[in-house]
């Protein structure tokens, strides 16, 4: 796939308030690319100036490797799916499909011919004479879908389109926007804030932070892989641990010193250096729970402490459990693969090894002061 739209350099304030800064970035044809962050990181500014609805302070918008930075919204062959749906009540589903070809000024033959076949993609045949009152939530939005797709754009924006949908639905929903975008394959860029939505349709995610690109990367890589502590916080639950790089000199791992810890090993993806400061993020669902110290492997790259069970939530397909050990209190999640009833189970005050491997701990720069801040905020 090839780069498609382009967004260079670009800059954007509202007042003394700085919303985007310097942001670039590349989208691919035909794929799904979400912008994701925590609330006032610009990813919605950053979807208007695409749709027209605001213009940069400066940069870029290139589409198909046009400048549309200038034109208007309805030169652009970009449609918006909005979180409020923005149908019209008084006509009914079929005609609000429609709209878009009537202003279009094109044939009723051709016009009944595409809002059947859109009808029949977001399974609303049956319900094509309801008016928008009528429907559920997750009706709505396909039918706002289908009016934004019927004339054919090179680029849908979604808006935060499951928003306002119970958990279910919105599930659900992921499902059938996917399939949509199977079936017509054009670009679809997608604002949210939840990173499970994100992280289950996205070909590419960009996180922003603060108006600034934080990670750019295919889901996997940005949650194995995150290049800063935000980012490691923001996407999934991970343990951090304040660490002091004692020994760089492996080419493939560092060795660690944390407070109350046994020394510590890390896959040295980042370049330190002896004495730096560092976060260790390890992923709760990298980090094995039992009762019984571990055989030791030949390859010796496993970490291995102790401490003591403090808090133990059966979920069904996992078991979490908290575990003290000195300053830390560390998150353990433990899926079911096999459950056996008659084993005995870890429980409250048991003294347990944890263990992980070397490759699963990543060593990132502390955090900024101001990131502390955002993700101490509620969700959108």
């Amino acid at each position: 796939m090839a780069e498609f739209l382009e967004f260079v350099n670009i800059s954007k304030s509202f007042g003394n308030i700085k919303v985007l800064e310097n942001v670039s970035l590349t989208v691919k044809k035909g794929e799904i690319f979400s912008l994701l962050g925590p609330s006032g990181c610009g990813k919605t500014t950053l979807l208007r100036i695409c749709a027209g609805f605001e213009q940069p302070d400066s940069g870029k918008v290139i589409l198909d490797g046009k400048d549309i930075t200038h034109l208007p919204p309805h030169r652009r062959k970009v449609n918006t799916v909005f979180q409020s749906y923005a149908l019209f009540p008084h006509l009914s589903v079929w005609d609000n499909i429609a709209f878009g070809l009537r202003i279009a000024k094109k044939s009723a033959s051709e016009i009944k011919e595409k809002v059947e076949k859109y009808l029949k993609m977001i399974q609303m045949n049956d319900h094509a004479h309801k008016k928008p009152a009528q429907l559920s939530g997750g009706q709505k939005q396909r039918v706002a879908i289908a009016r934004a797709l019927i004339n054919e754009p090179q680029v849908l924006l979604l808006d935060e389109p499951l928003a306002a949908l119970d958990l279910k639905l919105r599930q659900r929903m992921l499902v059938e926007l996917d399939e949509i975008h199977d079936k017509v394959g054009i670009t679809f860029v997608f604002v949210t804030h939840d990173q499970n939505e994100a992280m289950s349709i996205s070909d590419h995610i960009t996180i922003l932070n603060q108006g600034r690109v934080e990670q750019v990367g295919k889901p996997a890589e940005i949650y194995e892989a995150p290049r800063t502590s935000f980012i490691a916080a923001f996407i999934g639950d991970t343990n951090f641990f304040d660490g002091v790089v004692c020994d760089a000199r492996e080419s493939e791992y560092s060795r660690l010193r944390i407070e109350g810890f046994p020394e510590v090993l890390a896959y040295n993806d980042k370049p330190k250096k002896e004495g730096d400061l560092v976060h260790l993020s390890v992923r709760p669902e990298k980090i094995s729970i039992a009762h019984e110290e571990p055989v030791k492997t030949e390859r010796n790259h496993r970490n291995l402490v102790r401490g003591k069970v403090e808090d133990v939530i059966y979920l069904g397909a996992t078991t979490k459990y908290w575990v003290r050990l000195g300053e830390y209190r560390i998150a353990v999640s433990k899926q079911h693969k096999r459950f056996m009833l008659d084993e005995r189970p870890i429980v409250w005050g048991d003294q347990v090894w944890l263990f992980w491997e070397a490759d699963d701990s990543y060593m990132l720069d502390r955090y900024r002061a101001e990131d502390e801040q955002l993700l101490s905020l509620p969700s959108e």
